[in-house]
């Protein structure tokens, strides 16, 4: 057996800064419906988590997601998700492992096409909405992730610190790759707070952008009920479906520069 990759170290014990990896959610349009302001995003982020039509994206927006992000040197994620276009993978679903393993592999390799024809590669996974939620706690939804991951010839996989896919991938002997969301609020046990609640999306430029420096340079963020969490992170999530996404990603990067942190994709 060859030996297992290192998993992703997010805090380098020498430069307490260390890199970090912007990532955010792009392609999430269907048809002529669309979401996200995909070329500006491009030109902000490091990582692109590219919707493969389980939730949103079509194969023409994949094909073009998938050029703008060569062209630009930005690596391409396979956003994956339950079959769920009419609830933008929100909705909670309950699927059978094998074939939740099975969907999961058939979108990461609709993406790889797309991705190889424009001269890159997929580069790692992401659950999306409902799916990244029910991992976090859910170890049986959470190997099924992992078992499609594998299926497709096995990635990083992003994911939230501490949680079952993190240690699914983990034990998978893939690279799991710790993130933190500047835009979401947080338990004070380090989970996101539901969309269903009060308060669960930071909709203030300035808290975000102070939000995700903090994230990076002293590793930690405040609960939505005021008590400080830890926060280690390789990546930062920067969601492409809000209001004004694009100049929002530009501010969160030109601070994270300002502050002395390095802006590198982690696969």
């Amino acid at each position: 057996m060859s030996a297992a990759p290192a998993p992703v170290d997010p805090v380098d014990p020498i430069d307490p800064i260390g890199p970090i990896d912007l990532n955010a959610d792009l392609g999430e349009g269907f048809g002529r419906w669309v979401l996200t302001d995909d070329e500006a995003l491009l030109s902000v982020v490091t990582s692109a988590n590219v919707a493969c039509g389980f939730h949103a994206g079509d194969p023409a927006t994949m094909r073009r997601v998938c050029e703008l992000a060569a062209e630009r040197g930005v690596r391409i994620g396979a956003q994956v998700s339950y079959r769920d276009l009419a609830g933008f993978g929100r909705r909670a679903m309950d699927v059978p492992p094998d074939e939740l393993a099975a969907e999961v592999a058939y979108q990461i390799g609709a993406l790889e096409v797309f991705a190889r024809a424009a001269g890159s590669r997929v580069s790692y996974v992401k659950p999306h909405g409902a799916l990244y939620n029910r991992t976090v706690h859910d170890a049986e939804q959470a190997a099924a992730v992992v078992a499609g991951v594998r299926l497709a010839g096995g990635f990083p996989v992003l994911g939230l610190p501490g949680s079952q896919l993190l240690a699914a991938v983990a034990e998978a002997e893939l690279p799991p790759v710790p993130e933190a969301f500047a835009d979401r609020a947080y338990t004070a046990q380090g989970t996101l707070v539901s969309r269903r609640e009060p308060g669960a999306v930071i909709h203030d430029p300035d808290a975000v952008v102070a939000r995700a420096v903090a994230m990076a340079t002293v590793r930690e963020v405040t609960a939505l009920t005021g008590e400080k969490v830890p926060v280690r992170a390789r990546s930062l999530c920067l969601h492409g479906d809000t209001p004004g996404a694009a100049e929002l990603a530009a501010r969160v990067r030109a601070e994270l520069l300002d502050a002395g942190v390095q802006l590198e994709a982690f696969a």
